[in-house]
């Protein structure tokens, strides 16, 4: 039986970007403790799958195969969500991008893609949730941002700078939200051993790099992330709001001076 506190039972939660692989484990994991759960991907095979696999848990799951890169499609995103559950409880917002390459060769054009899906889609997803939660007399939005919003790595000056935008956003929408009962908060993992992030972790001299430098001496992988989305998505975390937690096996606690004696 579950904590009362951590309940998700009947909780109405649209996922973005649900068909990647910490958007999957995430759907699947609030749809295990009785949410009711919408997926958005840019793929309508890939959301499907994802619906195929949870139905097989008994659970109540919908999908929305769409483009986040206009303001218009986000509100249409929201508004289609919440006719399809009755309601809408919970957004957490998993859809990213990134083309990684050195500042002196990223294009107009990347600059411009990888914007309008990780801060603009992030920005309008909630503006576009907010006057249904106020509504209904309150919310949550859970926002995913990354340990590069405050920590520098090479060739993802792009990406950094839209995670760094996702949690001034959350602060921004948590401080104005507030009087209408809506929490906003999020999440600044550092690399966490995925698909999207292969290209990191699949390179020997980065995991050694990050196996160095981590306290913990190793990435992290999804399933250890799903725990902080369920606290700040359920009651346990009532009074928190406008937060990042910061998930990253202890890289920014400091160095060891030392290790290299």
């Amino acid at each position: 039986m579950f904590d009362p506190l951590f309940s998700l039972k009947g909780k109405r939660t649209l996922i973005t970007g649900g068909a990647g692989s910490l958007g999957t484990l995430i759907a699947h994991s609030f749809a295990e403790r009785g949410a009711i759960v919408t997926v958005q991907d840019l793929d309508k095979a890939r959301v499907d799958a994802v619906k195929d696999s949870i139905v097989k848990n008994r659970a109540n799951v919908f999908t929305i195969a769409a483009d986040l890169s206009s303001a218009s499609e986000c509100k249409v995103v929201v508004e289609e969500a919440n006719q399809l559950m009755g309601g809408l409880d919970i957004v957490v917002n998993t859809a990213g991008i990134n083309r990684r390459k050195p500042i002196s060769e990223v294009t107009e054009d990347d600059f411009d893609a990888i914007v309008s899906v990780n801060m603009k889609a992030i920005y309008f997803i909630s503006q576009a949730a907010h006057p249904i939660m106020k509504a209904a007399g309150g919310g949550v939005i859970v926002n995913m941002s990354s340990l590069s919003a405050r920590y520098s790595f090479n060739t993802i000056s792009v990406y950094a700078a839209t995670k760094a935008a996702v949690s001034s956003i959350t602060r921004s929408t948590a401080r104005e939200w507030a009087k209408d009962k809506i929490r906003v908060n999020c999440i600044e993992p550092s690399v966490i051993k995925t698909d999207f992030t292969k290209p990191l972790w699949g390179e020997p001299h980065r995991t050694k790099w990050f196996d160095e430098t981590t306290p913990i001496g190793r990435l992290s992988n999804p399933d250890e992330i799903i725990g902080s989305v369920i606290f700040l998505a359920t009651d346990a975390s009532s009074y928190i709001t406008g937060q990042s937690i910061v998930i990253d096996g202890g890289i920014l606690s400091g160095g060891d001076w030392d290790s290299y004696a």
